[in-house]
């Protein structure tokens, strides 16, 4: 009974380690055939097929080609657009300083007074000088008109009557010569009363009270400046104004104003900010100077705020011309270096060349690009750190900060997203 016991105790221990081991192995083959089947796919890590990255996104513009104008940006000086002397016409000895200095004066209004007692005193007596010629003409017209009926009787000398109508032409020509006096001493009396010649704002006096003025020569009181509107005046050189008006005669370019030398002028503060009234260009000049070879050009300029003054260093950037295929790009895909400009050019593969440009002037957050590219091509403007050698890449339309996200594939419209 023990042995029968024990062999069946012995036969169930046998039967749990076969059904054990029988477990065992269908475990493996479940864990094998589960490590077989993702071999193929992306891990969790993100790992392609041999353990590679996938492609890096990077933000791309498509090139479109649009209206652009073409600027240049010149260097220029600010000037009054009206500019007078304030000078004493008498002598005399400045009493009154009748403005404040620095202030907006007005046309004729008085600036300085000077010492007008003299005048005064020889218009005076211009005036007497004057009553006592008009007395003689009343004297010399009676005695004529006294002596014509008697020249008639013959009761006096043709001689005699001569001498009397003589004497009234005298006596009136004094007259005309009493009243010039008192014309021209009412003048310089005037003058003692200092004026300004034109409206505009007024600076430092250039005399005191007491000073003696005018003695010899007109001496400088004050000036007065209009400063509204003020003129910018710059220069061009030739070569540029010739390549630009040969291009719009080929049709390369058109003209942005109804002339050649006409266009929109925008004035550039020297801390960089933009001034916020346009300029209008009136003219350029008919010379070169020889010792430069440029062009003076002259703009107009509102300044109702006075925050322009005479002699301020400014930039000027004149639309002259405008091209109906012209390419812009961000101003981040540009890399400006000493050897030149270059842009990252994404081809069809998705690998990542450079190519180098030629840049015109900035428009609006964007450079204008004169060269180097052609309509269609997608240039990088986001996602230079995700580069990774000569790795592919994966383009996805870039957007301006503060703008809606795109959907679909790189378009030209992405390039316009950023026009100014």
């Amino acid at each position: 009974m023990t042995d029968r016991s024990t062999a069946r105790a012995r036969a169930a221990r046998a039967a749990k380690r076969a059904a054990l081991t029988s477990s065992l192995v269908l475990c493996a083959g479940a864990l094998l055939a589960a490590c077989g089947g993702k071999s193929d796919a992306p891990s969790a890590g993100g790992k392609g097929p041999g353990g590679a990255p996938p492609p890096a996104e990077v933000g791309v513009v498509t090139v479109a080609p649009r209206p652009v104008g073409l600027v240049t940006e010149l260097p220029g000086r600010l000037e009054a657009s009206r500019v007078a002397q304030v000078r004493a016409r008498v002598a005399g000895i400045v009493i009154k300083r009748l403005f404040v200095e620095g202030s907006d004066v007005k046309a004729g209004q008085p600036l300085f007074q000077i010492d007008s007692a003299p005048y005064q005193a020889t218009v005076a007596s211009a005036q007497a000088s004057l009553a006592r010629a008009q007395a003689n003409v009343t004297q010399a017209t009676a005695q004529a008109e006294r002596y014509k009926p008697l020249l008639e009787a013959n009761a006096i000398s043709k001689q005699d009557y001569v001498n009397a109508v003589a004497a009234q032409k005298q006596a009136e020509a004094d007259v005309a010569s009493a009243k010039a006096a008192v014309q021209s001493g009412e003048i310089n009396l005037g003058y003692a009363s200092v004026t300004s010649p034109i409206s505009g704002r007024i600076g430092r006096a250039l005399v005191t009270e007491g000073a003696l003025v005018g003695q010899g020569e007109a001496t400088p009181l004050a000036l007065v400046q209009q400063i509204n509107p003020m003129y910018v005046n710059f220069t061009q050189s030739t070569t540029d104004v010739l390549k630009l008006r040969r291009a719009i005669a080929s049709g390369k370019f058109r003209r942005a104003g109804r002339s050649a030398d006409s266009g929109e002028v925008q004035i550039v503060l020297e801390d960089g900010s933009d001034y916020p009234q346009p300029a209008k260009l009136l003219f350029s000049d008919l010379s070169v100077d020889p010792t430069s070879g440029q062009i003076t050009l002259r703009a107009e300029v509102p300044n109702p705020s006075g925050l322009l003054l005479p002699g301020m260093y400014v930039r000027v950037r004149l639309e002259q011309a405008e091209t109906p295929t012209g390419l812009v790009v961000p101003q981040q895909s540009v890399q400006r270096g000493s050897t030149g400009d270059s842009v990252m050019v994404v081809g069809s593969d998705g690998k990542v060349a450079p190519r180098p440009v030629k840049v015109g002037t900035a428009q609006g957050g964007q450079w204008v690009i004169l060269d180097g590219l052609v309509p269609g091509e997608m240039v990088m403007a986001d996602g230079f750190q995700k580069l990774r050698g000569n790795a592919p890449v994966k383009p996805v339309p870039w957007q301006p900060a503060g703008s809606a996200p795109a959907a679909g594939p790189p378009a030209p419209a992405s390039a316009a997203s950023a026009s100014r």
